[in-house]
């Protein structure tokens, strides 16, 4: 299988002290999906499926909701989706002393998900930020109104300190970016979702066995739902060098798979299992204020509906390694400012780094030919260009220390079975 080292995402002409934390991204993968795939399904327009989805909702500061109009969201989209590991009751029994033991009542934010929605012509970078990330958290307000001090500290203890509000302050100065939407998932929800949709295919180059969540898979592919699923986002030791970077990459994976998933035509075809999947969604989400219309769902999801695979862009915030701590990672501030700076030219971004970090994937050149191109546009597509790109149209090169990989990319999970 071989792997190439550059991409291009190219605009088409026509989700450590508790690895179980970590299974939240998947949940939050399912949110930002939903919103990119489903923009035909009438049901988000319902208030019956809304309703749950507004009962609480989170304020930030200097925000209003404004009441939306039918048609595509104008201007571009910065959405947080952001998991905590809060233990519920429905679901405890199956995180063992995570769930049982002293720190149970904790409620860390482990999953940072940044979905970056450009203006025209549209494009979609999701950042994947580490829980480990050492940040200057910002002075935030604590439920009884009081305000913590800030200072150093991990990135994911950001949400005990103040909620959904100083996670999204933090990941905007670590970005330099407006946040107007922000979400909030918890445990409970990868089962259910993967049901809904009838599981993801998964691929592994290698097998994986890891005791410490009971994944024991073959090398190949595989349909993981339920009890499986939650496994294969949870595992850490059984992928890459048994770190925290590389299950995010694996994770990426699971994100690229599920994005093809959803727009595939057995699954857009199927208003019931949308439907389904869309209220499973919005019952385990917290939104902003600004979120919290089902018409403003149905704007995100409108102006990203056509964007092709090759324009879904995954990447991992660029790390170093802590020099006090082994077990941490600070920024790579000079690789970041280049990431955010090519964000902001709304060009295709060039991947020059690995499609995963420390082994957690490796990519792959798919068994089966390409299809044929149409002349109709359609979801996931990707066309070539007929004459050369403008220079608006002129791939940025990303610093080869950011890793990432595209939708319209085959990646394996790099197994531990060797």
């Amino acid at each position: 299988m071989g792997r190439r080292r550059r991409t291009v995402a190219r605009h088409a002409h026509l989700r450590s002290p508790h690895p179980l934390a970590q299974f939240t991204k998947i949940l939050a993968v399912c949110v930002a999906v939903v919103l990119v795939s489903a923009a035909g399904v009438a049901g988000f327009a319902t208030y019956d499926l809304a309703a749950s989805f507004t009962d609480v909702v989170v304020d930030l500061p200097d925000q209003e909701a404004v009441p939306p109009d039918i048609g595509a969201i104008e201007g571009g989209v910065n959405l947080l989706v952001t998991g905590i590991d809060e233990c519920e009751a429905d679901v405890a029994y199956l995180f063992g002393d995570r769930c049982t033991g002293a720190d149970r009542a904790s409620r860390l934010n482990d999953v940072n998900l940044l979905v970056h929605i450009s203006d025209s012509p549209r494009r979609v970078t999701v950042v994947s930020f580490p829980r480990d990330l050492i940040v200057t958290l910002p002075s935030c307000a604590k439920d009884d109104g009081s305000m913590t001090g800030g200072g150093t500290a991990q990135l994911n203890t950001a949400y005990q300190d103040g909620g959904l509000a100083c996670v999204v302050r933090t990941i905007s100065s670590l970005s330099g970016l407006d946040i107007q939407f922000g979400a909030v998932v918890t445990f409970g929800g990868v089962i259910k979702v993967t049901d809904a949709i009838g599981g993801v295919d998964v691929c592994l180059a290698r097998g994986i066995r890891d005791r410490n969540t009971g994944l024991n898979l073959p090398a190949g592919t595989h349909t993981v739902s339920g009890i499986t699923a939650l496994q294969f986002l949870r595992t850490r030791y059984g992928v890459g060098d048994g770190s925290d970077l590389g299950r995010i990459s694996n994770q990426q994976q699971y994100m690229s798979r599920l994005a093809r998933r959803l727009v595939s035509e057995d699954v857009l075809r199927d208003p019931a299992r949308l439907y389904k999947l869309a209220a499973v969604a919005l019952d385990n989400v917290t939104p902003t204020r600004s979120l919290a219309n089902p018409f403003t769902v149905v704007q995100i999801a409108l102006a990203v509906k056509d964007v092709p695979f090759d324009e879904i862009v995954f990447v991992q915030y660029p790390t170093l390694a802590d020099p006090y701590d082994e077990n941490r990672v600070v920024a790579d501030t000079t690789s970041a400012t280049a990431l955010w700076s090519a964000l902001a030219t709304n060009r295709p971004l060039q991947l020059t780094g690995e499609v995963g970090a420390r082994g957690g994937v490796v990519e792959v050149t798919p068994d089966a030919p390409a299809p044929e191109s149409t002349d109709a546009a359609t979801p996931g597509a990707t066309t070539s260009p007929t004459s050369p790109a403008s220079p608006d149209e002129q791939a940025i090169a990303l610093p080869s220390s950011i890793t990432g990989s595209t939708a319209a990319q085959e990646t394996c999970s790099g197994g531990n079975m060797r």
